[in-house]
């Protein structure tokens, strides 16, 4: 009886503390919204004020619905989405063949090829900023989508995620298969992935947000290549310019950018959190 209600007292505890924290979380999502509904005069007058008094969603139709050639808001997010949507299908299909072969298949060296991998992340990205250029030079690949869709292929952290959940497939679901003379293509297709569902969701939604959240990169291969060729994040940066002090447009913006990536959580989140917990991410 005392057990029980000792974890009825932490359980709310850790809801209150829970709760606490989304509410704070929340404060600035709220206040983004509010900026981007506010006229002008209010955003000058109420700045920190949660609820607009007179609510307007011109800049949202400025946004949308005009895609202005000064700021193509709407060309910006379709860029994004179809790059993400392209890099994050490749990543998977090529990190769950590599994770098949560090996690099924047997062969001398196999765990320390890939602890070696994997300890490649631990090297800073901005290190490889200058050969990754020049090559992208030498390929030709500058200002095209290319350069943000075929170099980011060999990342590791899907890679991870993917090969762990592997790893609880039952071995004797595999030597069934091969019994059954299926190779290893035919195990991977069949038996493999319909099992990895929760798996692909995880790795699929971080590898998303990862290129859909890039600035630096896209930044640096686009430059000089018009700002039709600019992804989100690229282009919002020119909407936070230096002459520009429409802050509600930027918030709209932003609030804009976002969309998406709440839209696919929502649809996949019980994948999500089981994939989580089935692969030990802490």
């Amino acid at each position: 009886m005392k057990l029980k209600k000792e974890l009825r007292r932490r359980k709310r505890i850790s809801a209150i503390i829970l709760y606490s924290l989304a509410f704070l979380w929340m404060i600035p999502l709220v206040w983004s919204v509010a900026t981007s509904l506010k006229t002008d005069s209010e955003i000058t007058n109420n700045v920190l004020g949660l609820i607009p008094r007179d609510i307007t969603f011109h800049r949202y139709e400025k946004l949308l619905i005009e895609n202005s050639s000064e700021y193509p808001l709407l060309t910006w997010f379709l860029n994004s989405l179809f790059v993400a949507a392209i890099y994050t299908f490749l990543y998977l299909f090529i990190a769950s063949l590599a994770a098949y072969a560090f996690s099924i298949l047997k062969f001398k060296g196999r765990d320390k090829i890939f602890w070696f991998i994997l300890a490649t992340t631990m090297i800073p990205g901005v290190i490889n900023l200058v050969p990754m250029i020049t090559m992208m030079v030498d390929f030709g690949w500058m200002g095209s989508f290319l350069a943000l869709i075929i170099p980011g292929l060999g990342g590791v952290f899907g890679l991870f995620i993917i090969r762990q959940f592997f790893l609880q497939i039952p071995n004797e679901l595999i030597e069934s298969a091969q019994l059954d003379g299926l190779n290893h293509f035919g195990i991977y297709l069949k038996i493999v992935l319909p099992l990895s569902t929760s798996a692909f969701m995880v790795s699929g939604l971080f590898v998303f947000l990862g290129n859909w959240n890039d600035y630096l990169w896209p930044l640096l291969v686009m430059s000089g290549s018009g700002t039709s060729k600019f992804t989100l994040p690229v282009g919002l940066s020119v909407l936070q310019g230096s002459y520009n002090y429409d802050y509600g447009l930027t918030m709209a913006a932003a609030i804009i950018s976002i969309v998406p990536v709440i839209i696919v959580y929502i649809f996949t989140q019980e994948k999500i959190i089981e994939g989580i917990a089935r692969t030990g991410i802490k």
